[in-house]
């Protein structure tokens, strides 16, 4: 049986291109600063976002914890979604690492907006509350089923950064599916946060890695964190070529993944055993079962026809598209949504 596996976009394998640049990619020892793909990488990544430096580093949780830990000192107070991946997946390292509280806000799927963050501000001059000092947005947010900011949106929050003396964080891990389905660029969030984490290893397809930019100063810092953290790595251009390669030839593909899931969607819409269905913006689909039907033994039920996804709850489902989900493979997903 051929597997379909929706469970993330984190399970593709390396394409036999991606394989040949790594292979080919010239190296050196990146924590004395000398593997040349690393560094182009890192410079790649910074430019495409207009912003002056970039630090590659083994997962999205570790930029997004180094990011956290460079912008606050313990005591500080991160506004944040309650749905927001920082808060919800990274091991409670806010608290672990930057022995920081965390203000949670109750937004629309994961999306908060500029009135809520103003409120959240506490008064520094009340010694009894934590100094509010980031803001941390998560964009696209995954368990909002992949929906997206608004531009405006997101100036409205940064604008509130600046009156109230906020660093504004972006957890970008599938930002370029935000970008390509809302036809906004990577220019246009580079001028909007002081820090950005982009992904590498979920929608674009590399085998690992993320990237966090910043100004030179800010990612000085967080190279130095980085390797407190134990995430210094030496020949590491093997790994940073898949980047490379993702950021140059599967970003625009992306759109591939968005037309796969509004496909699925709209089959799950005409299911008797589905309740709702987030909107489907991107490549992320989550909907809920009807109570009378645990989402585990639903789960169980697709396995038995070779699609893998997992449980977000008990009557909660996730499926995510990604470059290694044919187009056959989301017929065959539709065709066994209509048989259940």
């Amino acid at each position: 049986m051929e597997w379909i596996d929706l469970r993330s976009d984190t399970v593709t394998q390396p394409t036999k291109a991606m394989k040949e640049a790594m292979w080919s990619a010239p190296v050196g020892d990146d924590v004395f600063g000398e593997d040349e793909t690393v560094n182009n990488l890192e410079k790649t990544a910074a430019k495409m976002f207009g912003m002056e430096a970039g630090l590659f580093c083994p997962s999205g949780t570790m930029t997004n914890q180094i990011a956290i830990k460079m912008h606050t000192q313990p005591g500080d107070e991160v506004i944040c979604d309650e749905l927001s991946h920082v808060y919800q997946y990274e091991g409670g390292g806010i608290a672990v690492n930057s022995a920081a509280s965390v203000q949670l806000l109750r937004g629309d799927r994961g999306r908060v907006t500029a009135a809520q963050v103003a409120e959240a501000i506490n008064n520094r001059d009340d010694v009894h509350k934590a100094i509010s000092s980031l803001v941390v947005l998560e964009n696209t947010s995954n368990r909002g089923g992949g929906c997206c900011y608004e531009l405006e949106d997101i100036k409205a929050i940064r604008q509130v950064c600046d009156e109230n003396n906020l660093i504004l964080h972006l957890d970008g891990a599938r930002l370029f599916n935000a970008l390509v389905a809302k036809q906004q660029t990577a220019l246009d969030y580079g001028q909007l946060f002081h820090s950005v984490s982009i992904c590498l290893s979920k929608g674009l397809g590399a085998p690992v890695g993320s990237v966090l930019l910043g100004s030179a100063e800010k990612i000085k810092k967080a190279r130095r964190i980085r390797k407190v953290f134990g995430g210094g790595m030496r020949q590491a251009g093997i790994i940073a070529a898949a980047g490379l390669y993702a950021l140059e030839h599967h970003v625009q593909r992306l759109a591939t993944d968005h037309e796969h899931a509004k496909l699925i969607e709209a089959a799950l819409l005409q299911c008797p055993l589905v309740e709702t269905v987030l909107p489907v913006e991107t490549n992320i689909i989550i909907f809920r079962v009807k109570e009378h039907i645990p989402a585990n033994e639903l789960v169980a039920t697709l396995k038995e026809k070779g699609i893998l996804c997992f449980t977000m709850g008990k009557q909660q489902i996730r499926f995510v598209l990604h470059l290694d989900v044919t187009e056959a493979m989301v017929h065959r997903t539709v065709a066994a949504i209509r048989q259940l």
